[in-house]
């Protein structure tokens, strides 16, 4: 429409917001769109004019529309589109994207149209389902969890599995501190519990007590404790494990014990051991959990606070801060599903011949979203004529392991150096770095599944990738070698047969 074209005020506002606009007239018809609309929907500037406004609605909707869209005319005033309902648009090209409508009516030299601002809220749906997705990890857990304020210990969160523990509605709990639940902790005695943590001398404390269910029962525990922050307050986190099971399997253990013979005293050593695994697996899952759910939680309660126009930036960087922590868990669960496949001895391997130059470059690309202010990968040389016959998936699994690992144990402002050498019989791959380098006392169990150095503790980490590498490795007649010096840094030896 003409008008709506010439119209030097409406052309500034509708360019000038972030939303997109649509001008309909009582026929259903476009009239008018911004430049935010058209590229949303997919169309060229004015393409748009003249359609039906069904044209950008998915076909189910389209029969209830007509109706709706009368008696908002005759009614006039402003309202959400579908309220309630998860609203579709479809873009020129077919596909659907979910958003939110506002209707404004309004009259122009006595013809009735309805302005329509659109948001594409596509963004927004997959934050709520990451979020959602992880609460209800958080939710279903069959161990019990607890959210607590550190000054006062009183639970701002308890998920399902602790309710159903202790007998407690989560509306009871939210009346009570973690000392209703504990008879052998005061809150002096709890106070010097946290102590460490509050003087960051430790990251976390594991200890274990018992628990008071709603009848008056006990039962023991064991809780992995740590401190955290949602927004600006800090809170503590407990994931507790319910052991009764452990403590009386132990406790018959014992008496059994003194009845048996050394073969008996040698199977219980091997139980204990397995048992102190299941703990440090547990206490590892509960910490490489924890940090990022944090993070999502933070950064999705901040998105709610940044709802002016001119904020989109900061909307992005936590946008960006959920995605990027959801796909670190994603890749902690891979590891874990690798490593039961390796256990159960259900991984296949398809060896094939590749250019070696073809998979260096996809580490490479990756890895560098990675580096640190100052980092950089120096690529081998003399590389693209070789061709290397191998499981190229677990190739560039233990590539990247070792990569990531230099990047991540190496300081800014240095260099990760590869370098491919040649013998007879196999290719080594060297991945050469300035980091803090191994203890050498420690050097002997690198390989050893959820083992970390003590000078990295403090490093996020799960203790497994090289594990699980050397493992395919190894499987495929190949391995994983090092020489490391503390302080000065390491390089890692990646041999593939030929």
């Amino acid at each position: 429409m003409k008008l709506f074209e010439e119209n030097n005020i409406f052309k500034i506002l509708s360019e000038a917001i972030s939303e997109g606009i649509l001008i309909v007239n009582d026929r259903q018809l476009i009239v008018a769109s911004n430049a935010v609309a058209n590229k949303m929907f997919g169309y060229a500037k004015e393409e748009l004019n003249g359609k039906s406004l069904e044209t950008l609605l998915p076909k189910k909707s389209r029969s209830c529309h007509e109706g709706h869209f009368g008696e908002f005319i005759k009614e006039g005033g402003k309202r959400s589109m579908g309220l309630g309902l998860d609203l579709e648009g479809i873009r020129k090209d077919g596909a659907g994207f979910p958003v939110e409508i506002g209707l404004n009516s309004f009259k122009l030299l006595r013809k009735d149209y309805v302005m329509a601002l659109v948001i594409d809220i596509s963004e927004r749906k997959k934050a709520e389902q990451a979020i959602n997705h992880w609460f209800r990890i958080f939710n279903e857990s069959l161990n019990e969890i607890f959210v607590f304020d550190y000054n006062t210990f009183t639970f701002l969160n308890v998920n399902h599995g602790a309710q159903l523990n202790l007998g407690y509605s989560i509306e009871e709990l939210e009346q009570m501190s973690i000392l209703d639940i504990k008879p052998e902790l005061s809150k002096e005695s709890f106070t010097r519990l946290l102590r460490p943590l509050l003087k960051n001398k430790k990251e976390k404390i594991e200890f274990e007590t018992m628990h008071q269910r709603k009848d008056g029962s006990t039962y023991p525990v064991e809780v992995h404790l740590q401190l955290s922050k949602i927004g600006k307050k800090r809170v503590g986190v407990a994931i507790v494990l319910d052991i009764t099971e452990r403590k009386g399997y132990t406790q018959n253990l014992e008496k059994k014990v003194e009845e048996r013979t050394e073969q008996l005293s040698e199977a219980l050593k091997a139980e204990k051991k397995l048992n102190e695994l299941k703990t440090k697996f547990l206490s590892l899952v509960s910490h490489e959990f924890k940090t990022p759910l944090t993070s999502i939680l933070t950064s999705t309660a901040l998105l709610s606070k940044y709802t002016e126009t001119d904020q989109q930036e900061k909307r992005n960087k936590h946008i960006e801060t959920i995605k990027s922590k959801v796909k670190h868990l994603d890749d902690i669960l891979t590891d874990f599903l690798s490593l039961e496949r390796l256990e159960s001895g259900k991984v296949t391997y398809n060896p094939a011949l590749f250019p070696l130059s073809k998979l260096i470059n996809e580490v490479v690309y990756s890895a560098n979203t990675l580096l640190k202010e100052g980092q950089r990968i120096l690529y081998p040389k003399n590389i693209d004529d070789i061709s290397i016959k191998f499981d190229e998936k677990v190739m560039a699994l233990a590539l990247s392991n070792l990569v990531h690992n230099a990047i991540k144990y190496s300081p800014e402002n240095t260099s990760i150096e590869l370098i491919v050498k040649r013998s007879q019989d196999a290719m080594m791959i060297h991945v050469v770095d300035q980091g803090v380098g191994i203890p050498k006392e420690e050097q002997p169990f690198i390989f050893e599944r959820y083992f970390r150095a003590s000078n990295v503790l403090t490093t996020q980490g799960t203790g497994i990738g090289l594990n699980i590498a050397r493992q395919h490795l190894i499987n495929l007649g190949g391995n994983v070698t090092f020489e490391s010096e503390l302080g000065k840094g390491s390089i890692f030896i990646l041999e593939i047969p030929i």
